[in-house]
């Protein structure tokens, strides 16, 4: 006797219940919408077939068969074979970027100093200046130069070299010979001694005078170039090249690239910069400072160096009355006045400080440190005062700058 189709269906429905309750006991919810989604597809797919078997006379336990054979297909499907429907996972097109992902790939911009669209990613510990800063002609820049305290042979340097190059120019442009010029320069001197400041207006020079397209000053020193790991060094003193590219470089204490402590990474640095200033040589301007002795040995401790640097100006300590006078234009400039003292005791003090100092001293580094804790004794003192006038609030005493007394 033969199965009733009922009984069939019926049992088959059963079973199917069964494996839907499991399913969601056991499958993550997203599964078991697809299994569900699979199952309604393929049911009319199930039922034709299940007709074909009754007609064949194929009844019982094939045809029970039909349902969970069916529902287990919907639940591989479910699991292993979603629909792209183009709003899951994974984006329509599988060469595209989802938004979220590409901002979360992307290179952090670069900081506000850093600026221009062109500079790469630098590293932590760079100054850039963009080239519409150092948008000024040469007579500007050299009267900012002049308008420098003191500097008296580093200014003479600068208006040679600007000389120079300008005749070169003017040779070429009549069609004559010129010899090969060598851009890239060595400052030499003592900390605070201006060996920055020169180099900024040095980069508004070389903007000025089309050596450079650009004109952007990226200011970096060991740490900027020098990574912390091996193989690290050449990626990221290249990246740091590529953002000076059409400008100027400037590498503050450069000898300490190759110190001792920094094992086999200095040479590492200097093999890609001095590559660097080949491949890139009419893109690329470097100017290196720090101490005179150092210096020297570093230039000579690399043939590369030598041959690629050859133009030195060297930065003096600057005079008491040199110091005196920087240290009357930050008063200046930040509206104080001096007392009648601290105006007759400053310089002698000045000169018995610099009679005593070695190259550690820190000249208009010292003025300034000087400076602010003068401004900071100030403030105690006349916090101290209960109606200050305007001239309490603009004058330093000697005390304040901490001038010894006159014998």
């Amino acid at each position: 006797m033969k199965d009733s189709p009922l009984a069939d269906w019926a049992v088959g429905c059963l079973v199917q219940i069964v494996a839907l309750v499991l399913c969601f006991v056991f499958l993550t919810e997203n599964d078991c919408v697809w299994v569900c989604a699979y199952a309604i597809i393929l049911s009319p797919v199930a039922l034709v077939v299940r007709f074909l078997l009754h007609h064949a006379d194929l009844d019982g336990i094939p045809t029970r068969l039909i349902g969970p054979v069916f529902f287990a297909v919907a639940v591989l499907l479910g699991c292993f074979a979603k629909l792209d429907t183009g709003d899951g996972d994974e984006p329509e097109n599988p060469q595209a970027t989802p938004p979220e992902v590409a901002a979360t790939n992307a290179p952090p911009s670069v900081d506000g100093e850093a600026g221009a669209e062109e500079a790469a990613e630098l590293p932590p510990g760079i100054r850039y200046t963009p080239p519409e800063e150092n948008a000024v002609t040469v007579e500007e820049a050299l009267a900012e130069l002049d308008a420098l305290i003191g500097l008296g042979e580093v200014k003479d340097e600068v208006r040679k070299f600007t000389s120079f190059v300008r005749v070169a120019q003017q040779r070429r442009e009549a069609g004559l010979k010129v010899a090969p010029i060598s851009y890239h320069m060595v400052f030499t001197g003592n900390p605070g001694t201006g060996k920055t400041t020169v180099a900024r207006i040095m980069a508004k020079i070389y903007r000025a005078l089309g050596i450079v397209e650009k004109g952007q000053l990226v200011e970096t020193d060991r740490g900027g170039l020098i990574a912390e790991y091996v193989g690290q060094t050449a990626v990221k003193t290249g990246a740091v090249i590529d953002s000076a590219l059409d400008g100027v470089l400037f590498i503050d204490e450069a000898y300490a690239i190759v110190d001792e402590g920094a094992g086999g990474y200095g040479a590492e640095c200097i093999a890609t910069l001095l590559k660097r200033m080949e491949d890139d040589r009419d893109r690329l301007v470097v100017i290196i400072a720090g101490y005179p002795d150092e210096m020297k040995r570093f230039i000579a401790s690399n043939p590369g160096l030598q041959s690629r640097f050859s133009r030195y100006i060297h930065f003096p300590d600057y005079t008491a009355e040199e110091l005196a006078a920087i240290f009357r234009m930050n008063v200046r400039k930040n509206q104080y006045v001096l007392s009648e003292e601290a105006e007759s005791r400053l310089e002698p003090a000045l000169r018995e400080w610099t009679r005593k100092r070695d190259r550690t001293f820190g000249n208009a580094r010292y003025v300034r440190n000087l400076f602010e804790k003068a401004v900071e004794r100030h403030a105690m003192r006349v916090s101290g005062l209960e109606n200050p006038t305007k001239d309490d609030l603009m004058t330093l005493t000697a005390e304040d700058i901490g001038l010894p007394a006159e014998d």
